[in-house]
């Protein structure tokens, strides 16, 4: 009994923090979903959200490029970081984590200021005599702030579970007669699969769901969710509908957390061995 008291006691600030900052937010925005200005029950927010479809679609296939991005170049350096000496890694994870010492303003800023058409890069394509670029106002400037905003993101789940890989899979599938590419294929990618579904998911959630780097580096251009959703809160006469799209959001995020949830930690180590088995041929 006592024990029992003394864990409810030390879980009661994580309950309260999740009552007040997840579980009420998520109920008022499902409130506000399903009523109108008047407080009446209505369908019409959930009716009205195909016509911003065309919306829901960029913002997806923005967030999912980006993603793509970062992890076909995130796993490559997550790799080369683990395969490191131990002073290398330290060194290398401080040059991963420093820009994220800044704020996401400062950096987005400091995007645009190398990226505007009379900024940096254009100075030095101009210094030598090249045509300038015009980069900010387009969807890849987006896209390239997300891959840098979030990159991070991909590659330290991706080292962490590189880094757990028992070395002796590794000298066993050697000895099974895999090559380099073939362990890299059959045993360290497969071993590393609960990483790789983490880094996804910690860089298309913010992906989808930005705002700040879509107004900034889009020029606003085109909107994508997140700018609709801030706008749409922005009116008191359409925050309903704002809250609607806010719902679709929180499914997309909580989909997306039951599909990291379902590659553990050890549904990867068991397919991993399961392809190591079969690599004797």
């Amino acid at each position: 009994m006592k024990k029992s008291a003394k864990g409810s006691f030390v879980a009661a600030p994580h309950l309260v923090w999740c009552v007040l900052f997840i579980i009420a937010p998520l109920l008022f925005v499902i409130y506000y979903s399903f009523t109108d200005s008047e407080g009446a029950f209505t369908l019409d927010n959930i009716l009205a959200l195909p016509e911003y479809g065309d919306i829901f679609l960029t913002s997806i296939e923005m967030s999912i490029i980006a993603t793509f991005l970062c992890f076909l170049v995130g796993y490559p350096l997550a790799y080369f970081i683990s395969r490191s000496s131990e002073r290398q890694k330290k060194v290398y994870m401080i040059l991963l984590m420093l820009p994220m010492w800044t704020n996401l303003l400062i950096r987005t800023y400091s995007m645009m200021a190398i990226l505007d058409d009379g900024g940096f890069l254009n100075s030095i394509l101009t210094a030598l005599d090249l045509a300038p670029v015009h980069i900010v106002g387009t969807k890849g400037a987006v896209i390239f702030g997300m891959v840098y905003d979030f990159f991070p993101y991909m590659v330290l789940p991706i080292y962490t579970a590189i880094t757990k890989i028992d070395h002796r899979l590794i000298e066993a599938a050697a000895d099974l007669g895999c090559n380099s590419a073939q362990t890299m294929l059959r045993v360290i990618l497969p071993l590393s699969r609960s990483g790789i579904v983490s880094g996804i998911t910690m860089v298309f959630v913010p992906s989808i769901s930005t705002f700040y780097i879509s107004q900034k580096l889009g020029g606003g251009t085109f909107e994508l969710i997140g700018d609709t959703i801030e706008r749409q809160f922005q009116s008191y006469s359409t925050y309903n509908i704002g809250a609607a799209i806010s719902l679709v959001m929180m499914i997309l995020i909580l989909i997306s957390l039951a599909v990291m949830n379902r590659f553990s930690d050890e549904d990867a180590g068991s397919a991993g061995a399961a392809r190591i088995a079969g690599t004797g041929k």
